[in-house]
């Protein structure tokens, strides 16, 4: 009897703990979670390590961020196909209007465009606003050309044409740099203006800020625009730009940061622009990135995860994005953003 007895009981404790394996299972399932996002490629970098960093710490939760361009980004959030976007250039009225979801600009952090370029036996250039947006209206075709020349003495500059490289996808980048010609340029601003896709006068395209880096690292006598890190990654040279003040700087997280500063006072929905910023070591190719962000989320679970991945961010994240070249949030801006996550529902 005693056998029979205790077999009976390893038979039921044997069932329950099946049982409640089976059930922690089911709730595991139940809450792992995964939130899709797509747009700019400006930010990937950063939004790559972040996104690894919280999966890791959140069994789970798996994120992925497809990186396809802001003006894909904003296509796929609109239409509600992804559960964020990103952009670097700010979504207009029409944009926002027109969304099947209500949105907000969530800003995360700061970065640089930067204008590389490939010309065999020189590694150090100067662009002037107005040279660089000559450039790329097709006016400056040599790199010999004398105001180059005149920007950068001592320079042994090639009777090389310029080979003008822009993108081709619609992009945040291409939004910022051509925010920035049209404050520098009248001509500029007069005739392919700003956008996250221009017609542009001349050159050819890449798709992303690593197509444009990739085809500047092919062909002699080329010339784009990157962000900063792609750049420094793929050790292409990039020029230094004259600022506002007229003095002559090299991207760096600092001359972003300065250019931050320039905004004595950030708009309630986050769409600002610091291209072309006052300050004698404010870099002028400057800008803010953005997370477009459902207001009221059609999923609570994966809102409730989309909350505490941006309340992550905030707190912990941008201590990690000097790392990867960018500049963090000023911690006014970051104090502001984290009480309208707070508000998400």
């Amino acid at each position: 009897m005693k056998c029979g007895s205790s077999s009976a009981r390893e038979s039921s404790v044997k069932k329950t703990l099946v049982a409640v394996c089976l059930l922690m299972l089911a709730m595991s399932a139940a809450q792992a979670q995964k939130l899709t996002g797509a747009g700019a490629s400006f930010p990937y970098p950063i939004y790559s390590k972040w996104f690894s960093e919280y999966s890791a710490a959140h069994p789970g939760v798996e994120i992925n961020y497809q990186s396809i361009g802001s003006g894909g980004g904003i296509r796929q959030v609109t239409s509600g196909l992804v559960d964020f976007g990103a952009s670097d250039g700010p979504m207009n009225d029409e944009q926002l209007a027109a969304s099947k979801v209500k949105l907000i600009h969530i800003p995360t952090v700061l970065g640089a465009v930067v204008p590389i370029f490939n010309i065999p036996g020189v590694n150090d250039l100067r662009f002037s606003a107005d040279s660089l947006a000559d450039i790329y209206l097709g006016k400056i075709t040599m790199w010999n050309d004398p105001r180059i020349a005149k920007d950068n003495p001592g320079v042994n500059l090639p009777a090389q044409k310029i080979i003008v490289v822009h993108r081709s996808d619609g992009s945040g980048t291409t939004y910022i740099f051509t925010d920035y010609l049209s404050k520098v340029s009248k001509e500029w601003a007069d005739g392919p203006g700003k956008g996250t896709a221009v017609s542009w006068p001349v050159g050819v395209s890449g798709a992303q800020n690593a197509g444009v880096a990739g085809l500047v690292r092919q062909l002699p006598g080329a010339i784009g625009y990157v962000e900063l890190i792609y750049a420094l990654q793929n050790h292409i040279s990039y020029g230094a730009m004259q600022n506002a003040a007229g003095n002559w700087l090299k991207a760096s997280i600092d001359g972003v940061t300065e250019a931050a500063a320039s905004m004595k006072q950030m708009p309630a929905d986050y769409r600002v622009s610091i291209t072309n910023a006052p300050g004698a070591n404010a870099y002028p190719i400057s800008s803010f990135t953005w997370l477009l962000i459902p207001v009221h989320s059609a999923d609570p679970a994966k809102g409730k995860i989309l909350k505490d991945l941006l309340s992550w961010i905030i707190t912990s994240g941008e201590s990690e994005v000097a790392t990867l070249s960018y500049a963090p949030l000023p911690k006014n801006v970051a104090d502001k953003v984290l009480k309208t996550i707070y508000s998400l529902q």
